[in-house]
């Protein structure tokens, strides 16, 4: 493990996908080198058991917090389908009961179980975030995206549920957004806009 930093963000995710977003949505963060767990020799997997994301994230932020010594920020998030009773939910990440199953099975099993009910398939991305400081208390923000599902997918600017997320104020879906635009409004723009503050406040005292 390396020495310490003084001002240094560990972003508590091994998903290329989110990995890239934090750190599009935290560079305003002045002075603070944002790392991921690959660039520090960090190899870990935490078991998200918890019911709800707010538990998720807390769970995977007290476990980075822990082995690395350093502030941490960490997600769960998840797609809530109305028809399906807010399915996938927290398990919207292992949705499809096939082994090593990729983001494309777990919208096709998505689109496969809403084929019964009618349209519009309304829906919401939601995500909690939490950030951790070894030895304090976790804080915690939460944020929300409202749009539908649509049978077909379009773009490729994304990842997850990207694709057949249909944002009407937009008249696109999440992947036809380009990253500030998806920044702008999604759910985890939405919680880590939130969390900003408490982020700039934690450095300021260090």
């Amino acid at each position: 493990m390396p020495k310490k930093l003084k001002k240094t963000l560990l972003l508590a995710t091994n998903n290329a996908g989110k990995l890239r977003e934090l750190r599009q949505l935290l560079s305003e963060l002045s002075g603070v080198q944002l790392l991921s767990p690959q660039e520090i020799g960090l190899e870990l997997e935490v078991r998200e058991t918890g019911s709800t994301y707010a538990e998720n994230a807390s769970l995977k932020a007290a476990a980075f917090a822990k082995r690395s010594g350093l502030i941490v920020i960490a997600d769960d998030s998840g797609l809530e389908v109305d028809a399906l009773g807010g399915a996938p939910g927290i398990r919207s990440a292992r949705y499809s009961p096939l082994p090593g199953a990729t983001d494309s099975d777990r919208r096709a099993l998505l689109l496969e179980n809403l084929g019964g009910h009618p349209r519009p398939w309304t829906a919401r991305f939601r995500a909690w975030v939490a950030i951790a400081v070894p030895g304090e208390a976790i804080r915690q923000v939460e944020g929300i995206c409202e749009g539908e599902i649509i049978p077909e997918e379009r773009g490729d600017n994304g990842f997850g549920y990207d694709p057949i997320f249909w944002i009407p104020l937009k008249g696109r879906t999440m992947a036809e957004l380009t990253d500030d635009e998806k920044n702008a409004i999604s759910h985890r723009g939405n919680a880590v806009r939130e969390a900003l503050p408490i982020l700039e406040e934690m450095f300021a005292e260090r």
